[in-house]
């Protein structure tokens, strides 16, 4: 079967696993003023909506924690396949939900699907992308979420004008059937299209199926020539990260707490934690909402405007994240956040006022607190919230995927990354829960909660962060076990390029197992049947 050698093609196809999440993330935001939607479920605000929003991040944690057992034993390619199943049964039924309860069912099971996904795709874009395009690559994940948001809400705000617009008591259900619906269609396209990708090479290692490994590498970066030089470095690299992780039984849960590892697997859970504490996904989940609180035109319009932002201002960063570097992006997007929340809570607690009497009316019951017949006050929550939103997505909305990818061993890769995106969907679940009642019952001080987190962000990456650019997926013990502070860095350079120069320049042979390998007493021995050259030994 054809196999795909483009790196940047395989990394956007795997992407749209990203995309689900996406359509996960706008999958309420788009229906939630429906009139369609509030009679057919009874109107759920507060704990109710929250329960039904959170339905999606509790099953997607069910499905992260499960992600590693089916990544290392079904392999990366087909636990992603077998995520798209999950996501076309529970939009199948969330579209067919006749209740609450049949709704919060569909969410969990499509939930599922986001769990494995968000774990695994970015390990598989990881693990087939070179050092110099690996931040690029992996934040296509971002990116993909960010269409998929925008995507699915406007489908969603088409949808909402059936049968007369979202104001009409009599709206038909098909205003949130129709969308729920289609959101089935890029799952499919994602299940098929997989079988014409390859493998990850590195899982293939892990295997000891270093015969397709080879291949596979030659063809993602040595134009189909087994013996191309950055080939055969890239194998010896391989090659001795597994042998090392062999000798030290670094393949079971038990490492993850291993005193070297263990700092590495709270990094990595920090991190996602903190892309959900810094707030973004509640501007994503409730931002009718948080529009209807600041007053201003029409909520389900002035909300497009911050996805399409969204989507526009991620591009910057997979340009320019490889040059750039992860740790700067995170301490600037940490500030600057924490900075427009403290400005949108002050703004909310200076000008705004109970949404009680004369102030309430049908658009806006779901709200506690407004800002009443102020414009400019308006328009100012508005700015500050589409500038929130295109510094995350310039800064911690691709880093958070990225980093968390690219500093675990092959061995536990898979294992390490579900965790880490396990306690994304943990504190995911958390906040869509949260939120609503939040908003209800404590208002503007919910902006400065949620400006907290982003100070405490700032704090913990600057110390505990280092640098990861230009590094090999197999340096990453050097970087992190080097014993120098995250805030002063590693040295610049990579070992995989000074590998491929000597092997260029015949100082160096490296023999690759192509026709068999064989092991014996627990040490993988290689077959010879071609070498670079005669000038040397390794």
């Amino acid at each position: 079967m054809y196999q795909s050698s483009n790196v940047y093609f395989i990394c956007s196809f795997a992407a749209i696993g990203g995309g689900l999440f996406g359509f996960d993330i706008s999958s309420m935001s788009g229906v939630l003023g429906t009139a369609a939607y509030k009679r057919y479920f009874g109107n759920p605000v507060s704990y109710r909506q929250g329960g039904i929003t959170c339905s999606m991040p509790f099953g997607s944690l069910i499905g992260a924690l499960a992600s590693s057992y089916l990544a290392d034993i079904y392999s990366r390619k087909t636990s992603i396949q077998i995520a798209s199943v999950f996501w076309v049964v529970g939009s199948i039924i969330q579209c067919l939900s006749v209740n609450i309860g049949m709704l919060v069912v569909g969410r969990v099971v499509a939930g599922i699907c986001v769990g494995i996904a968000s774990s695994i795709c970015p390990v598989y874009q990881a693990e087939i992308a070179p050092k110099e395009i690996r931040g690029r690559v992996v934040s296509l994940q971002q990116w993909a979420i960010t269409w998929g948001i925008l995507i699915q809400y406007f489908i969603q705000y088409g949808a909402s004008w059936v049968g007369g617009g979202p104001e009409n008591p009599n709206q038909p259900t098909s205003a949130f059937r129709i969308p729920w619906g289609v959101q089935i269609v890029p799952a499919v396209i994602l299940f098929f299209g997989m079988f014409f990708l390859p493998r990850s090479p590195r899982w293939l290692a892990s295997k000891d199926r270093w015969e397709e490994a080879i291949r596979v590498m030659a063809s993602l970066h040595g134009g189909g020539d087994v013996n191309h030089p950055k080939v055969l470095a890239e194998y010896q690299e391989i090659e001795e990260a597994l042998r090392f992780e062999r000798d030290e039984a670094i393949n079971s849960y038990r490492q993850l707490v291993a005193p070297r590892m263990f700092k590495r697997v709270l990094l990595g859970m920090s991190i996602q934690m903190w892309s959900q504490l810094c707030g973004m996904n509640v501007m994503m989940y409730y931002v009718v909402y948080i529009m209807e609180g600041a007053n201003i035109a029409s909520p389900l319009l002035t909300a497009s405007i911050q996805y399409i932002l969204n989507v526009a201002l991620t591009l910057p960063a997979i340009i320019y994240l490889d040059r750039f570097g992860r740790r700067p992006a995170m301490l600037i997007g940490s500030f600057l956040m924490m900075s427009y929340l403290f400005v949108v809570g002050a703004l909310q607690a200076s000008y705004g006022v109970p949404n009680v009497g004369d102030l309430k009316d049908s658009t806006n019951t779901d709200i506690s607190w407004i800002i009443h017949d102020n414009k400019p006050v308006s328009k100012a929550i508005v700015a500050m919230t589409y500038l929130f939103v295109c510094t995350f997505a310039t800064t911690w909305g691709p880093t958070s995927w990225t980093y968390p990818s690219e500093i675990f061993p092959t061995k536990i890769r898979a294992k390490a990354v579900s965790l880490a995106t396990a306690s994304n969907w943990f504190w995911n679940c958390i906040l869509a829960f949260a939120v609503p009642p939040l908003l209800w019952n404590i208002n503007w001080k919910m902006y400065m909660i949620f400006a907290t987190f982003n100070g405490a962000a700032f704090i913990h990456m600057f110390l505990t962060a280092p640098e990861t650019k230009g590094k090999t997926l197999e340096e990453m013990d050097e970087v992190f076990d080097s014993g120098i502070p995250a805030w002063r860095g590693v040295p610049k350079g990579s070992r995989l390029d000074q590998l491929q120069k000597d092997i260029e320049a015949g100082n160096i042979k490296i023999v690759h197992p192509i026709g068999g390998v064989k092991e014996k007493d627990g040490v993988v021995e290689h077959h010879e049947e071609k070498a670079v050259s005669d000038a040397g030994e390794t």
